[in-house]
């Protein structure tokens, strides 16, 4: 009789225990299914460069960045000035992906704060931030000389992660084959 009054307690624990490990975890380290995949392929319109477009295929070759940012994300923001010291200073393209904004703004934006984009692809509806995964900005994707995808950051980049992280892991893929 005891042993039936148990049965919720133990099932409660569980519950608790799985919810528990559930909230200890870093939202930012939530593992990418697409890291060691072909990045997927997109064209989009410039954002900066009317009649001009924005592909994939641009960069076939070259190792590269792909930091996906919008106008009403105050983290981008604060990764703003990072990106901006980084684009005078690394050797390899950092395309911008416009994600789910308004073109003006963005613009604006851009003038206002300073533009680290190589170029800046338009993604007013989303379509292309949905199937590389986004999960909200900034995120920002290291893409090698195959086009595979080999890193991903959710969230702002700090000079720790650009730094032991990011710059190591593109000296690497700057030098293989």
């Amino acid at each position: 009789m005891k042993l039936k009054h148990l049965i919720p307690l133990v099932i409660f624990l569980v519950i608790a225990g799985f919810l528990a490990y559930g909230l200890s975890l870093d939202p930012r380290k939530v593992p990418s299914p697409l890291i060691g995949k072909p990045a997927p392929q997109f064209e989009l319109p410039s954002l900066l460069e009317p009649g001009k477009t924005v592909s994939t295929q641009d960069y076939r070759g070259q190792v590269w960045l792909l930091n996906v940012w919008a106008t009403w994300c105050v983290s981008c923001r604060q990764e703003h000035g990072l990106l901006v010291d980084v684009s005078r200073n690394l050797d390899i393209p950092l395309v911008g992906l416009d994600y789910k904004d308004e073109a003006e703004p963005a613009k604006q934006w851009l003038q206002r704060l300073g533009n680290p984009y190589q170029v800046v692809a338009f993604d007013a509806d989303g379509m292309v931030g949905i199937d590389w995964g986004v999960y909200g900005t900034p995120e920002t994707y290291l893409i090698d000389k195959q086009g595979i995808i080999r890193f991903k950051q959710i969230g702002p980049i700090t000079p720790q992660i650009l730094r032991d992280t990011i710059l190591p892991m593109v000296q690497h893929l700057e030098e293989s084959a």
